[in-house]
């Protein structure tokens, strides 16, 4: 009799165990199993994105990725940082190459600001610093604003003379270009900008100091 049970439980046990123990029963998760096919892609050393000339601050960071069973998922990260959208914003798995691009930038923004002459003419000259135009002059602005499409700042001057109309274009600056020409008891200019910008006006003693933001 014992015998009996012996083998009936034995049957019963054959009966539950899987048709393959390497595979995943049915209703568990499946993960990929290895093969002979070479599925790797090339390895992340670095990428790099580019924002239009309005970002002026970093708010998210997200990441979209593929994961080890196949699905797509995302991660991201809060940031409240100012930015220049002239630099890219690197994304990168070498240290080696994001500790040299780190030391390049904060080598350039430590450096003293010199400034570059860009222009002048018979009342006036033109320096430009990064985002820092200062224009050397005694004559006093009556009126300055801001002009789009494109982007350029038009400042008046309070004096009655006679100019011929001027144009000087300026590479690698932000101050691309500067227009002088005449009018009825004044004289303007314009000064394009490189992208869309902001300015405060300081007075100083010899003349005028715009920055840019």
């Amino acid at each position: 009799m014992i015998r009996v049970l012996f083998v009936m439980l034995l049957l019963l046990t054959f009966s539950n165990a899987r048709e393959n123990p390497f595979f995943p029963a049915k209703g568990e998760k499946e993960m990929p199993y290895t093969s002979n096919k070479d599925l790797s892609l090339p390895p992340l050393k670095r990428a790099t994105i580019t924002l239009p000339s309005e970002a002026r601050v970093i708010k998210k960071v997200i990441v979209e990725y593929k994961s080890l069973d196949g699905s797509i998922e995302t991660k991201s990260i809060e940031l409240q940082n100012s930015i220049d959208w002239h630099l890219p914003i690197f994304i990168s798995q070498n240290y080696a190459i994001d500790t040299q691009e780190t030391k390049k930038v904060v080598s350039k923004r430590t450096t003293k600001k010199n400034f570059k002459k860009l222009t002048s003419f018979k009342y006036g000259h033109f320096f430009a610093s990064d985002k820092t135009l200062k224009i050397i002059t005694k004559d006093k602005i009556i009126r300055n604003f801001m002009l789009v499409d494109p982007h350029r700042i038009v400042i008046d001057f309070n004096r009655d003379t006679s100019l011929k109309t001027f144009t000087k274009e300026n590479k690698n600056t932000i101050f691309t270009k500067i227009r002088i020409g005449n009018h009825s008891g004044y004289y303007r200019v314009v000064i394009e900008l490189d992208g869309q910008y902001r300015f405060k006006k300081k007075k100083i003693s010899n003349g005028y100091i715009f920055i840019l933001n």
